[in-house]
């Protein structure tokens, strides 16, 4: 895989994201490698445990779009929402199956405008799909996908909102 060929692709559809919109609602980028494949992630800091390290913090919520040599074989662009390890939120009590079956539930609306996409998964994965690979085409299918998340990525949030702690 030619990894440097990926991460610039990756990086030049976070350059191209709509700045305000992601100041908007707080939607943090990132483009990198993580096992052997190139990603871009969005996310919130409010959806980690650890806002100052919340690409990496144990438990976390994060939509991702990747590619692997694997992937590439199969001629695809995979991606994702994962929530890990969300009993470690501190300001919620949260069981990962049920957050996982309400989130499911409201996603419902969005899901035909996910191509190949799949909500069973255990509850870490709250939802996964993949696109043709078209390497001409590459970061405007990104742009694509990152934008239908930034359309319904007040979903986690109004999930979260249901298993807040009464303080």
């Amino acid at each position: 895989m030619n990894t440097s060929f990926y991460l610039e692709k990756f990086q030049e559809v976070a350059d191209r994201l709509d700045q305000k919109i992601l100041n908007e609602k707080s939607i943090e980028v990132a483009v990198g490698i993580y096992l052997d494949s190139v990603f871009i992630k969005l996310y919130k800091k409010t959806w980690s445990t650890n806002t100052d390290e919340a690409l990496t913090s144990e438990s976390r919520i994060f939509f991702s779009v990747w590619v692997s040599a694997s992937d590439i074989e199969k001629q695809r662009i995979m991606y994702n929402i994962h929530a890990l390890k969300l009993r470690k939120f501190k300001v919620y009590t949260i069981e990962s199956r049920k957050f996982a079956e309400i989130f499911r539930k409201s996603f419902k609306t969005y899901e035909d405008k996910w191509p190949n996409v799949t909500t069973k998964h255990g509850p870490l994965t709250l939802m996964e799909g993949w696109l043709q690979l078209d390497l001409e085409n590459i970061q405007e299918e990104i742009l694509k996908l990152s934008y239908n998340f930034l359309a319904m990525e007040h979903l986690i949030d109004d999930t979260l909102d249901q298993f807040k702690k009464n303080n």
